[in-house]
């Protein structure tokens, strides 16, 4: 589908307008599955490729290697030792060290028991001295897929470095052969702190996102093949793999079933999560035109009012507005007073009146930040282009839809999006205003129970706090928050106007 700039856009008629966004969005959709597919497939063949020229450079290097080079298949170090690197060399070899005092007396402990994550449980054993049971621990599932895990990375990382030693030690006879110097630790660290100094800057980062990121969600991944729950805690009951189980039990999606329950929360979540970024988005837009109106007297008090707004904690705002519309509340008392009503209803009880709460608060605490951050934006726009549209006879609406609103999308185009992930995930506003509304038996599964405002954010909290403490289904679930996340971010941003046309507004 071919691209139109901002111009040819702007002289399509509404209705084809519409057709052109529409088209947009599916080709993109399209586009998107079709770049994962050969995403994958570039992924696979590097791998692929990747192992075969590692096991042929691993042959070449030991038959063209030197007896240093040999020696460093097998005593790490080795080849930089006898070349003059001494802390290189004496780096590696500890290294290797570690790695064979770890895997023998720590690692083949975990591994051996990686397969079914334990055989031996915790047991009673009476005790003659206490004269009393006691609770032996044998396995752990827990500490075996964890440290399994751990271990199996640690092997990974051996083989990575094990590989730059041979190729450190190739490289020292290469550079012995024609006579060029190699270099020492002092040449090394002046290399860290100038030539490769992006290096020495960002290994504290990798480090940091690989443990405190990455092996979690790793871990995370592997739980959701577990049976990992309350009942299985992994050491009074052992726990174990149970392959793709869990994920078909969530895709099983009669009524009453864990699929049932996530096809519905997904669903609100989607209109949750529409409602609440546009909402205060237009609106925020809105309120911030109003203010910077000409004529408009005591601006600086109208803004100023809305910032005290963001000034107050959201938890306290959040939780006043959940008691100020309970059965209790002061709005039922005073729609029973003045006769509205002859009894109290139950606003988070009834799922379309909880659902239109949420979102109208959400509008309430989430205009004040719109409307700064649109005011800055609005100053931004040249009068010139107002100027220029009241001369062809353009009223304040089409100025609005002609020039205020596609600069405005142009610019915060990038925000829109990650404020729809962050309402997708948004957990506070639906925990702290009803998370005491009223469970939906049709969502009452294994997973635990939901009622018809929770998100799947919300939903995986309950799933894990429950009485059930499904961690297993936990996971499943957030994974699958992860791919709708993903996909809705790379398939939204490749069609946002900030992205495609960059060069409109310059």
């Amino acid at each position: 589908m071919k691209e139109l700039s901002y111009l040819d856009y702007q002289g399509l008629s509404t209705g084809q307008r519409i057709v052109y966004n529409i088209k947009k969005f599916f080709c993109a959709f399209g586009g998107f599955f079709a770049r994962i597919g050969k995403a994958i497939v570039s992924i696979v063949k590097s791998i692929v490729f990747g192992i075969g020229n590692g096991a042929k450079n691993l042959v070449l290097d030991f038959v063209k290697g030197s007896w240093r080079t040999k020696l460093s298949y097998i005593i790490m170090g080795f080849g930089n030792l006898t070349c003059g690197q001494i802390v290189r060399g004496l780096c590696y070899l500890a290294f290797e060290v570690v790695f064979v005092g770890y895997t023998a007396t720590t690692g083949v402990k975990w591994l051996s028991k990686l397969d079914n994550l334990g055989d031996a449980a915790a047991v009673e054993v009476y005790d003659a001295v206490l004269d009393a049971y006691t609770t032996v621990h044998y396995d752990d599932s827990f500490q075996i897929l964890l440290y399994g895990g751990l271990s199996l990375l640690f092997i990974f990382l051996f083989l990575f470095v094990w590989r730059k030693n041979i190729k450190g030690s190739r490289e020292n006879d290469i550079l012995k052969a024609e006579g060029r110097k190699i270099p020492k630790f002092k040449d090394d660290m002046h290399e860290l702190v100038d030539g490769k100094f992006y290096k020495t800057l960002l290994a504290l980062p990798i480090v940091g996102i690989t443990c405190f990121t990455i092996l979690p969600i790793v871990f995370m991944i592997a739980v959701a093949f577990t049976s990992y729950d309350g009942a299985h805690d992994g050491y009074s009951n052992l726990f174990t793999w149970v392959g793709w189980q869990n994920f078909a039990e969530l895709f099983n999606t009669g009524e009453g079933n864990l699929g049932y329950a996530f096809k519905h929360i997904l669903g609100w979540t989607l209109v949750w999560a529409f409602f609440a970024t546009f909402s205060n988005y237009f609106l925020g837009i809105i309120v911030a035109l109003l203010i910077n109106k000409k004529g408009i007297k005591f601006k600086k008090l109208w803004r100023g009012i809305f910032v005290l707004t963001i000034a107050v904690p959201q938890f306290i705002s959040l939780l006043y507005m959940s008691k100020l519309f309970a059965k209790s509340g002061l709005i039922n008392a005073f729609l029973m007073k003045v006769g509205i009503l002859a009894a109290p209803y139950d606003f988070w009880g009834n799922a379309m009146s909880a659902r239109i709460l949420v979102i109208l608060i959400n509008i309430w605490i989430g205009i004040p930040y719109l409307m700064l951050m649109c005011t800055g934006i609005l100053m931004n726009i040249p009068d010139d282009l107002y100027e220029s549209a009241r001369i062809d006879g353009a009223n304040a609406v089409q100025q609005f839809f002609k020039i205020t609103l596609p600069y405005m999308l142009f610019v915060t185009g990038p925000y829109l999006l990650t404020s729809f992930i962050g309402n997708i995930n948004n957990f506070n506003v639906i925990y702290l205003l009803a998370g005491d509304a009223k469970a939906n038996p049709a969502l009452t599964t294994s997973g635990g129970s939901a009622s018809d405002v929770d998100l799947l954010i919300t939903w995986l909290f309950k799933i894990t706090t429950g009485t059930e403490s499904n961690y297993k289904l936990a996971s499943v679930v957030g994974i699958m928050i992860f791919v709708v996340v993903a996909t809705l971010s790379v398939i939204v941003y490749n069609i946002l106007p900030s992205n495609k046309n960059e060069e409109d507004f310059q």
